[in-house]
């Protein structure tokens, strides 16, 4: 808990595969992954959607996002499926919303846009959208497949500032994959 990994390779090494594996969406062959103390090898696959819901947050590099609701109804979605993200995003704030509205806030995405569908945002906005339905409800693990990707140098630097405050503040652990080698020293290894 609390730790801040960084992992870096070239294209094709496995980065996202591992992610996959370490977040209970695929499955390894041999081995044993535990995660939290629960071993994931050993969970049907309902109780690993139920454990990721509660536990994981994502960040994917294609981001996954739902073309058809709003950045607010993307942001919220994953208290819909998780009553213990529910609860701890109301720990923060008065509403589900207002914890969607603060973190959208601080990635830089304006209220104007914070309605809009998905699909009307660039590129480097969907991202950001992305990172704060990741970072909602305080996950206990954030699992980040090359979020910074497509984001400027000043949107980088409050993104990762961002990730990291929210993450220490939950004592949630982080697993980091980019190419961009230069962000290694912001992470405890």
């Amino acid at each position: 808990r609390g730790e801040k990994v960084f992992l870096a390779g070239p294209s094709g090494s496995g980065k996202s595969t591992l992610l996959g594996l370490v977040g209970g969406v695929l499955m390894a062959s041999a081995g044993e992954i535990i995660i939290n103390e629960q071993p994931l090898g050993e969970m049907s696959a309902a109780a690993r959607d139920r454990y990721r819901s509660d536990h994981v947050g994502f960040v994917f590099q294609l981001f996954n996002l739902l073309p058809y609701l709003s950045v607010i109804e993307n942001v919220t979605l994953t208290c819909r499926f998780s009553t213990r993200r529910a609860e701890r995003a109301l720990q923060q704030s008065n509403s589900i919303e207002q914890e969607a509205e603060r973190l959208l806030h601080h990635l830089g995405i304006t209220a104007e846009l914070m309605r809009r569908r998905v699909t009307e945002l660039s590129i480097g906005q969907q991202q950001r959208v992305a990172a704060a339905r990741a970072l909602i409800g305080a996950p206990e693990l954030l699992i980040a497949d090359e979020p910074t990707s497509a984001l400027d140098h000043d949107l980088r630097k409050r993104f990762i500032d961002l990730l990291l405050s929210e993450c220490e503040a939950a004592n949630s652990a982080v697993l980091f994959v980019s190419h961009d080698v230069s962000l290694g020293p912001l992470f405890d290894r």
